[in-house]
């Protein structure tokens, strides 16, 4: 029996919990993950230099290694680095344009510009990850500059948790937004990484095969 090459997985650590439970429901034994810090989102011009030290300490250990970011505000940066390694990443600008999918992201945006989007992780970060960081915690006078050209929080969850809604419905108000809820689901961060796993159990059987009508 041929045994799927590992794939290794480098990801945004905002990501960490979503991908953990894509890996135990489908039982991807042969996916190993390594998450950067999540606060690279605050300096994104930092994600492309890590993801490149991580796509290089580990390229001689895996038969194939894929990028779980979108550009994330990189400016195409990113991109940039992967074209160089020869690594893929998941498709969109942000987690919320993967997570929605495309067309319903574009849907979205175009109903509304000034949208502020939240996820399971950042929901469950909002202090930490945007309250404390703008400075909001000590001078919340600052979000009418900060949120001046927002008009709509639209809250994508991936999964059901319970108070999820209410907490999201609170944040909405407490800025002045509008609010909406969609579930999402894991998008194509579960499709994405679904297809990477079957093609690497599919590629050694292939491998085999060829080995044999060689013979």
């Amino acid at each position: 029996m041929s045994v799927p090459a590992r794939v290794l997985v480098i990801a945004c650590g905002a990501l960490a919990r979503e991908i953990a439970a894509l890996k135990r429901a489908n039982e991807w034994a042969a996916l190993d993950v390594r998450c950067l810090p999540a606060e690279l989102h605050n300096r994104p011009e930092r994600i492309a230099p890590a993801v490149r030290a991580a796509i290089r300490a580990e390229r001689a250990h895996y038969a194939r290694i894929f990028v779980a970011y979108a550009d994330c505000g990189t400016g195409g940066r990113l991109d940039a680095v992967l074209a160089e390694e020869g690594v893929e990443r998941l498709p969109g600008a942000h987690c919320y344009e993967f997570f929605a999918t495309g067309p319903v992201f574009a849907q979205l945006a175009e109903a509304e510009l000034g949208t502020f989007y939240l996820t399971d992780f950042l929901l469950r970060h909002f202090e930490r990850l945007v309250v404390e960081p703008l400075g909001l915690d000590r001078h919340p006078e600052l979000a009418d500059e900060y949120f001046r050209h927002y008009r709509r929080l639209v809250y994508l969850s991936q999964v059901e948790r319970p108070g999820a809604i209410e907490t999201a419905q609170r944040i909405a108000q407490r800025f002045g937004f509008a609010f909406e809820h969609h579930v999402t689901g894991y998008g194509e961060l579960g499709t994405r990484l679904a297809s990477l796993l079957a093609g690497s159990a599919a590629a050694p059987a292939a491998d085999a095969h060829a080995r044999g009508a060689s013979r």
